[in-house]
């Protein structure tokens, strides 16, 4: 076999470890930046806090040496060749200045403590139930595990074979199909009522079971969800009223008594652990007489610099006639912590740089509904508008769309939101989709709901008002909106 050599060019797109970090940093929220900026701390000692009362000397110098080396690329010849006087000359200039000063917080809010709610979770309110049910070591386990299965809707999705499964290979206790139903048939007399159940239609009847004493009307209600499920969630009213022999006046009460069951058990308590979780804006946007100001918020972003002690050590270092090995070994894994410390930094203050520019220009693009808060007056715009006008990746607006929000006097906005393809009216006028689905939305908001438009009659109407759109487009709308088609809106 004959060996042969050939000369290849191939250009390839690699990522420098600053540029994967910064990427990195771009995806954390604002809420967890000040978390992840202590991460790095807690891994990196050369890295400190600014003191309060700390002032930068010389602000203008900058602070990222072009010849920093990683630690991957350290060789052991750098031993022999150890040059501390870039080190030695940095100063107080590399403080990561990225803190805007005119942040919408004064120093007294700055020092405001955000309460939080001291709410037990869903899944603790259930564990603190089952001490009323005496339970032995092994039923415990299996309560345990019924709960632990129930999702944040309150409902058990697993299967009984997959909970046997589960308590057989993680917690070797064996237990029967029998153990587990006879178990969760405990759990679901549990508060909130419905909690627990496989499906919609056991959800329900679990809370009318709880009703039956309160009147014929729970009895009816059973007798319905038992026998016409699925005529009731298609709205097929004329059948369960013949069914069952009902009055109109009968079947408007039954059908009452059923849409003021909870079809969430779990929701209420879910609600409660959700109002801990506080989105945390990282832009803020107000109109000052017309003219919109932005702001980027830096409340949980301290500010960082290469720790002064480090820096000691490194004069020592240079103050020494005899350096050995040992010490060269030293300072070496010194130099590597301020690089990397120094990349941290200039990640950090890119990151802001980032985000800041990215907000900024979408406010512009987007000018007439910061100024208004009228939906209908969102323009068209792609992640390639915005990548074009600052001169970045699309990838990186996506990380910066998909995971930040923005606070105005309308309300508090993913920035994904004001993203959207464009449509031609019959004018030729290119509007943004949002602004056909908010009066598509106006539409069958007031819409006679006992008749209801159906998809045709929607896209009739929408093309009334100027707008070039078909039917199958219109359907594509309506269920991104959550809405349902015209039978399931129909009221009696």
């Amino acid at each position: 076999m004959a060996i042969s050599q050939n000369l290849q060019q191939r250009l390839m797109q690699k990522l420098s470890p600053q540029q994967i970090q910064l990427m990195k940093l771009l995806q954390v929220p604002t809420a967890n930046l000040e978390e992840r900026i202590r991460e790095e701390m807690e891994e990196n000692p050369a890295l400190e806090l600014v003191d309060e009362n700390y002032k930068s000397t010389d602000e203008s110098k900058d602070e990222f040496d072009d010849d920093a080396t990683s630690e991957s690329e350290t060789k052991s010849e750098d031993y022999e060749n150890i040059n501390v006087s870039d080190y030695l000359n940095d100063g107080d200039d590399d403080v990561a200045d990225y803190k805007l000063k005119d942040v919408n917080y004064g120093n007294e809010e700055e020092k405001k403590a955000v309460p939080l709610k001291n709410e037990s979770s869903f899944f603790e309110n259930l564990q603190d139930q089952l001490i009323g049910l005496q339970l032995n070591e092994n039923e415990q386990k299996i309560a345990e595990q019924i709960i632990g299965s129930i999702d944040e809707d309150g409902y058990l999705r697993r299967e009984t074979t997959s909970i046997v499964d589960d308590l057989a290979f993680r917690q070797n206790v064996i237990v029967s199909a029998l153990e587990i139903e006879t178990m969760l048939k405990k759990i679901q007399q549990f508060d909130p009522p419905g909690i627990g159940a496989r499906n919609l239609q056991e959800c329900l009847l679990l809370q009318l079971y709880r009703q039956r004493n309160e009147g014929k009307n729970v009895q009816m209600a059973i007798i319905a969800l038992t026998k016409y499920f699925e005529e009731f969630i298609k709205k097929h009213y004329s059948k369960i009223q013949q069914g069952l022999n009902l009055s109109d006046n009968d079947l408007k009460e039954l059908i009452q008594q059923i849409i003021h069951l909870n079809p969430k058990p779990a929701g209420d308590l879910a609600e409660i652990n959700k109002a801990e979780k506080y989105v945390i804006p990282d832009f803020f946007i107000i109109n000052n007489g017309g003219e919109l100001e932005l702001t980027l918020n830096n409340r949980n972003a301290p500010e960082l610099r290469i720790g002064q002690g480090y820096r000691e050590m490194l004069v020592e270092y240079d103050r020494g006639a005899k350096k050995d090995k040992r010490q060269k070994e030293a300072v070496l894994f010194i130099k590597q912590k301020i690089d990397s410390a120094k990349w941290f930094i200039d990640a950090i203050k890119q990151r802001q740089h980032t985000l800041l520019s990215t907000m900024n220009a979408i406010m512009k693009h987007q000018q007439d509904f910061f100024l208004t808060g009228d939906q209908t007056t969102l323009r068209p715009m792609i992640l390639k508008n915005i990548a074009e006008k600052i001169g970045m990746d699309i990838s990186t607006i996506s990380r910066v769309a998909n995971s930040k929000f923005v606070q105005t006097e309308f309300g508090t906005f993913l920035l994904k939101f004001f993203f959207s393809e464009s449509l031609s009216t019959e004018s030729g006028e290119e509007v943004s989709t949002r602004e056909v689905k908010k009066i598509l939305s106006d539409i069958i908001e007031e819409e006679n709901k006992t008749n209801p438009h159906s998809d045709e009659v929607l896209t009739e109407l929408l093309q009334q008002k100027g707008y070039n759109i078909a039917r199958r487009t219109v359907a594509k709308y309506r269920e991104q909106l959550n809405i349902s088609v015209a039978r399931l809106r129909k009221e009696l």
